[in-house]
């Protein structure tokens, strides 16, 4: 997917009423910016489990896809480290059979099965659309600990890479990523141009009310993309598009 298509996909739910994306298409949107995404497949029926899982290389991740569940783990709606296709099977059923229990209204859109990534430095990058200054993009620690630790630095966009280099060394974890104790430095260079690029999807598409990147696993080898989140304005009129159509696709 290049970007026209991306932006395309973007409008394209607005436009039906969606508040977000799902997440095999928050990662195509960001994989067209230039960030980098693990392989994945959607799995649209447990039949297909067979065919999709020889496409890609254990160990895998499947996750539910759902525009009804923000949180995947608090669910059971994760389910990690499956070794063969016969393990992918007998996990979408149980997964399917858990959800029916934990998120019984939730509508299912079926399962994505991602190849696991290496360790490294969970991250966040996100931005967001402030009604007052615009848009702005977030750098910092990642993961589980981004509610925790609060460890995060902001700027508007556009962001420059000069810039993104200086959110970077505002963060307390910054050391992690320069080598610490012996770790091995992380590609910084493929880091600040994820800040970047999330800078521009915002600029680029006033459609977007946030995006987050978490985790943005990184190491010497590059940044990964292991999850992304977009919310959408479905009040968005773009120019052209009246306010009867857009109420039209909220209806």
């Amino acid at each position: 997917m290049n970007k026209e298509d991306a932006k395309r996909l973007v409008r394209e739910a607005v436009a039906e009423g969606r508040h977000m994306l799902l997440e095999p298409e928050a990662k195509a949107l960001v994989a067209a910016w230039g960030i980098s995404v693990p392989k994945y497949l959607w799995i649209k029926a447990p039949e297909d489990v067979r065919v999709k899982a020889e496409e890609l290389s254990p160990p895998f991740v499947l996750k539910v896809i759902s525009p009804d569940i923000v949180h995947k783990r608090d669910v059971g709606g994760v389910i990690l480290g499956l070794q063969d296709t016969e393990e992918v099977r007998t996990a979408v059923h149980e997964m399917t059979r858990d959800l029916r229990r934990s998120a019984p209204e939730a509508q299912i859109a079926g399962f994505l099965l991602v190849e696991m990534v290496p360790p490294g430095i969970e991250l966040i990058v996100g931005g967001l659309r402030d009604p007052q200054f615009g848009p702005a993009v977030m750098f910092g620690t990642g993961g589980i600990a981004v509610e925790l630790l609060k460890d995060v630095s902001f700027r508007l966009a556009p962001v420059s890479r000069e810039e993104a280099f200086a959110m970077m060394q505002e963060v307390k974890s910054y050391p992690l990523l320069t080598g610490f104790r012996g770790s091995r430095p992380v590609d910084v260079e493929q880091l600040a141009s994820a800040v970047v690029a999330l800078s521009d999807i915002l600029l680029s598409l006033d459609e977007i009310r946030e995006i987050e990147v978490n985790p943005l696993i990184v190491s010497e080898s590059g940044a990964v993309a292991v999850d992304a989140r977009v919310v959408l304005d479905s009040a968005y009129t773009a120019p052209g598009r009246s306010i009867e159509r857009v109420s039209a696709a909220k209806a």
